[in-house]
């Protein structure tokens, strides 16, 4: 990748072959991990104006209909957020000249708040082209990063770096926008715009179902009644829009943030009692068979994923899918053989007149994959030319391998991608969309609740990893009768097994709190999987021990989780410094403080340098600080705190299962102690 300076240029074709269709990223750190900002994208003619309103892209106006912008949405990183924008050039009109690349902020934050801002451009199979940081920015609302522009018949980026202080509608203004008066205000107490006639001109094919532009269902929570429905998928009109550019009605944009999400603490019910059970667009007690499951839940997911755009793109966006209008179709017959092949589902989407197309081969309650099926699913895929095929199922996939493993017959042409999906992560989006980011429909938060209580209904047979396999029950029982020697093939199982309950508990973790969850990799980024579950094996035979690690996005904690199969205990841990330049007993204290609302059972152990320190429950130490003081004196760089659970001995998820063990372990730990830790951070940063 090409690294360029502020007011640098840069030919694209003479960076990479495949520079057609781009890919686009913001990026930005943020110290106190809220920091956040909104990309928008402007199409501007030889005058440098845009040509009309509709030339202006943002979250009210995510794409273009014929496919040129289309704005991807937002990916947590480490520290920050990554804002992706894809930009097929083939597809930009002709007298569009410059495309003009920007973010702003809102609600009075400036972007010297952030840090590390950064534009890279990627050709479309993901390579990196150019990158420019930009540095200095301070009192700025709103930042110009970069700009496409068109040099005879190749297309070349600039690195711009303009800052405004006037926001996303001041700049918007300079180019051409006659900004709506009243963007700045609330717009949550206007009534929905009037939904158009299923089957009118111009009316989306979908209209009939709760999409952009119908009405809130019976059932929804009463607060999204009164939210104006957001823009239409690329491509539909806008609701009860008329065709007239938005600048000769006199009303421009607005730029106000409209995203919906639902409160977590649902309505007091109005049910007699318990046995009284809430209607649901998706009802599931009924499903009796694993094939019914399948069925049910594929139509389910593919519906949904099709009526709300925001799912759709983020289920399909890391599986090489264009941002398009998308269909879902299922138990679709395809020629393969002596007999056509049906597999579960399809996925479609198009854009710029092509097609995307997914075969999708989805598993219930447990069940395993058949290789010999998605081999099947791959050669009709194949021979149609069809881009992926994407396996569902409680399994969670490791580095994005997929599960099963199939033969590419290198002879053809074309490529045919395999993509794992678990129901995990499933429920993890749709939580973090309906629970923290929003969507743009009060009727598409309503439908993506509705699918989450499918999913985490007992019946769906969606419940994400749940079985150990079947080296846990002999491995268990090796290391407790200590006949489970070195090298044991079965321990690597069982390393594997254990890898894929952390991620699941991480997805189940970041989907409550809104925040990005990971495991923690001590080993560097390139070193051999497979050497690491090795050596993590080696470790279960001699120790009898299960560790992991991970870390929550806005909080500076790692939480330790080791499993130990000779005392059936799971223990949670975290390391909390001293304060710099505290007295002993003062730092001591103020923990203790920190720790009003933890359980009295909670662990607590003063750090010192080259051996362990006192230590104590938290009921005991709580009169008595000083008791966490070593007795000669030395200095404390600072205190481990560790809950320490029963252990289910069964491979499974049930109330005594292993998986549930540790799901909970984490979970106390989190809520009953790191979570108080970063509320008395929070209000010792705010004294200061």
């Amino acid at each position: 990748m090409q690294e360029i300076s502020k007011g640098a240029n840069v030919s694209l074709t003479g960076l990479g072959e495949d520079a057609g269709s781009v890919v686009v990223s913001l990026s930005w750190t943020s110290a106190s991990g809220a920091g956040d900002a909104d990309v928008s994208v402007l199409l501007l003619d030889g005058n440098g104006k845009v040509r009309s309103e509709n030339d202006f892209y943002f979250y009210n106006n995510p794409a273009a209909d014929d496919g040129s912008v289309q704005l991807l949405g937002k990916t947590p990183t480490d520290n920050g957020d990554e804002d992706r924008i894809s930009v097929d050039l083939t597809a930009v009109p002709e007298d569009v000249v410059r495309i003009v690349v920007a973010a702003s902020q809102y609600g009075g934050a400036r972007f010297g708040d952030l840090d590390d801002l950064r534009m890279t451009v990627a050709d479309r199979s993901g390579e990196a082209l150019v990158g420019f940081s930009i540095e200095g920015a301070g009192a700025e609302t709103a930042f110009i990063f970069g700009e496409l522009y068109r040099r005879g018949e190749e297309w070349k980026f600039r690195a711009v770096g303009q800052g405004y202080e006037t926001g996303l509608a001041g700049l918007a203004t300079d180019f051409g926008i006659d900004v709506d008066g009243e963007a700045d205000e609330p717009e949550a107490a206007e009534a929905p715009a009037a939904a158009e006639e299923p089957g009118a001109p111009g009316a989306p094919a979908e209209a009939a179902a709760p999409g952009a532009d119908a009405p809130v269902p019976a059932g929804a929570p009463a607060e999204q009644a009164a939210v104006v429905p957001a823009p239409p998928a690329a491509g539909d009109p806008a609701p009860g829009a008329s065709p007239v550019p938005a600048q000769s009605r006199g009303r421009g944009p607005r730029t106000t943030r409209k995203k919906v999400t639902l409160p977590k603490v649902a309505k007091k019910s109005l049910a007699e009692n318990d046995s009284w059970r809430t209607a649901r667009l998706f009802p599931v007690p009924s499903l009796k068979s694993d094939k019914e499951r399948e069925v049910r839940a594929t139509s389910v997911l593919l519906s949904v994923m099709a009526q709300v755009p925001e799912f759709g793109r983020r289920l399909t966006a890391a599986f090489g899918a264009p941002a398009g209008r998308m269909q879902t179709f299922t138990e679709v017959p395809l020629p393969h053989g002596d007999a056509p092949k049906r597999p579960d589902g399809v996925i479609r989407v198009e854009r710029a007149g092509k097609l995307w197309t997914a075969l999708v081969e989805t598993k219930t309650n447990g069940n395993p994959l058949k290789a010999e099926q998605v081999q099947q699913y791959m050669d009709i895929a194949a021979r149609r030319g069809y881009e992926a095929v994407i396996t569902l199922s409680n399994d969670v996939a490791l580095e994005g391998a997929p599960m099963v493993d199939v033969k590419i017959d290198g002879r053809r042409k074309h490529k045919v991608s395999l993509w794992h999906l678990s129901w995990a992560e499933v429920a993890h989006q749709a939580q973090m969309l309906i629970r923290h980011e929003g969507v743009g429909n009060a009727a598409h938060a309503w439908l993506l609740q509705e699918l989450l209580e499918y999913l985490q209904h007992e019946h769906s047979g969606c419940h994400g990893f749940q079985n150990m396999g079947p080296a846990w029950v002999p491995v268990r029982n090796g290391i407790d009768d200590e006949t489970l020697g070195i090298g044991d093939a079965r321990a690597v199982d069982v390393v594997e097994s254990w890898e894929r309950l952390i991620r699941q508990v991480c997805l189940r973790l970041g989907g409550e709190l809104g925040q990005k969850a990971l495991p923690v990799q001590r080993a560097r980024r390139s070193s051999d999987p497979r050497a690491r579950r090795g050596a993590a094996a080696e470790r279960l035979c001699a120790e009898g021990r299960l560790a992991a690690e991970l870390r929550i996005d806005g909080t500076s904690a790692v939480i330790g989780v080791v499993a130990d199969l000779r005392t059936m205990k799971v223990r949670t841990s975290v390391d909390v410094p001293a304060s710099e330049g505290a007295y002993p007993l003062a730092a001591a204290k103020r923990l203790i403080r920190m720790l009003a609302e933890a359980p009295a059972d909670l662990h607590v152990q003063s750090l010192v340098e080259g051996e362990n320190g006192p230590r104590g429950t938290l009921e005991r130490l709580r009169p008595e600080p000083g008791d966490l003081l070593p007795g000669d004196g030395a200095p404390i760089a600072g205190f481990r705190l560790t809950l320490i659970k029963g252990m289910g001995n069964s491979r499974g998820n049930t109330e005594s299962g292993f998986i549930r063990s540790v799901d909970d372990a984490v979970d106390r730990f989190y809520h009953g102690v790191v979570a108080h830790l970063g509320a008395a951070e929070a209000r010792t940063g705010r004294r200061g």
